[in-house]
């Protein structure tokens, strides 16, 4: 990636690739354009911006980067996940608060998810998600305190690839009585919708997408952000705290104790109802279709939509 950077942020590269990928631009001729920003996308929006073609960037953390900022000027209209982002890119452009794109939840049941992970209906599920950054840490808290966690609630575990073989060990360590209440996996892919609707709890970093179908699905979260990138994750995790539907734990000290402080959320029924309906309210389930309506808006050159209209269609309330 940095030699991509340097290679667009050079102006004799640069002043090569603009033409090239005006060239391309008049070859394919699209009524308009969608990107997520940064260096590598200059030279097509440079040529956007000649050859009058709309752009559409979306940005889904409340710090966006330096390279989204520096290309944040170029686009037409901006769509952000969190409305503070809109005055951190800066830009002239209409902004709006569409939330992250993520796949359908309408038709997730909760029962139908239970049934097929055979989870009881009364049992409770906590969900360790540690994303694909320093999953290590979240491994290593669920190895310390699993023998006492499996024996109050079902564990369903995402290790990545280089803590699976361990946590399988450890799952044949623990008492046959409680071994099934332990699901260790390295991955979830398709399985990752039908596992978030089972839980009661979900513990985890703080990537705008995990962040959009934790509250799209009303779930209650221990949000433990992942500490470098800039802190965009701290900051994108501050605002389901500040509305009350996660508790923050820093990444520094989140061990065995924090896991077990934060499954004991879950015997507390209204701290949990609490956390679910403040989630619910900052959902944005259907930000897929809020994006398509701006970016249709700009293709087929019409006035770009109201923002509560925008709002609407991302809650999924549009008429």
């Amino acid at each position: 990636m940095e030699r991509d950077i340097h290679l667009v942020a050079d102006p004799a590269r640069l002043a090569l690739s603009v033409p090239q990928a005006a060239a391309m631009l008049l070859a394919e001729r699209p009524a308009a354009i969608f990107t997520t920003g940064g260096y590598v996308a200059v030279p097509v929006l440079a040529a956007a911006a000649a050859l009058r073609i709309p752009v559409l960037l979306w940005e889904g953390n409340v710090i966006p980067g330096r390279s989204v900022r520096a290309t944040a000027r170029l686009a037409s209209a901006l769509a952000v996940t969190f409305q503070a982002t809109c005055a951190s890119l800066g830009a002239r452009a209409s902004c709006y608060e569409t939330g992250t794109p993520i796949r359908e939840t309408g038709g997730v049941d909760r029962a139908a998810a239970r049934a097929a992970l055979r989870i009881g209906d009364v049992d409770r599920v906590l969900l360790v998600f540690g994303g694909s950054q320093a999953v290590r840490r979240f491994n290593e808290a669920v190895a310390a305190t699993l023998p006492g966690l499996a024996a109050r609630v079902t564990v369903i575990h995402v290790t990545g690839d280089a803590g699976y073989a361990d946590a399988l060990a450890a799952r044949e360590r623990l008492p046959e009585a409680i071994r099934a209440r332990y699901r260790p996996a390295p991955f979830l892919r398709d399985e990752m919708l039908t596992s978030l609707a089972a839980a009661d709890l979900v513990v985890g970093r703080a990537g705008s997408s995990t962040l959009a179908e934790v509250t799209a699905l009303g779930l209650p979260m221990v949000v433990v952000p992942y500490p470098h990138a800039g802190g965009h994750q701290r900051a994108n995790a501050l605002r389901l705290v500040e509305a009350g539907a996660a508790r923050l734990v820093e990444d520094a000290a989140f061990h065995g104790g924090a896991l077990l402080a934060a499954a004991d959320l879950l015997e507390d029924d209204a701290a949990l109802g609490a956390m679910a309906a403040a989630a619910r309210e900052l959902a944005r389930p259907a930000a897929a279709d809020a994006v398509a309506e701006l970016l249709l808006a700009l293709a087929e050159r019409r006035p770009l939509p109201e923002a509560a209209r925008v709002a609407a269609i991302a809650r999924g309330n549009a008429a």
